[in-house]
């Protein structure tokens, strides 16, 4: 197995269906990040406005995930990101 390397990942999602719909989201992807590596923190920014509209959308929910994982698993993470619905944007960081 690959030495395990710190990350961290920003998600904003959309809000436009309610906050109420945001929550599920990210249970889910706290549970993937659980089942591939150690998750650190989670830390729920919460609402707020966007600097420019997404997808007509002017306010996301802003979610950052700490964790340590295998050097394969940043990239299916932001492959499961992209095809997720209610998703706007999304950011993985290798942390040093």
């Amino acid at each position: 197995m690959s030495a395990a390397n710190s990350y961290e990942t920003m998600i904003v999602f959309s809000v436009a269906n309610g906050d109420e719909s945001v929550q599920p989201l990210v249970d889910k992807f706290k549970a993937l990040v659980e089942e591939n590596g150690t998750l650190e923190s989670v830390d729920e920014w919460g609402k707020r406005r966007l600097a420019y509209p997404i997808n007509d959308e002017p306010d996301g929910y802003y979610v950052l995930f700490n964790y340590t994982s295998a050097p394969e698993f940043p990239a299916e993470l932001e492959r499961i990101v992209k095809i997720t619905d209610g998703v706007l944007r999304s950011l993985v960081v290798k942390k040093d």
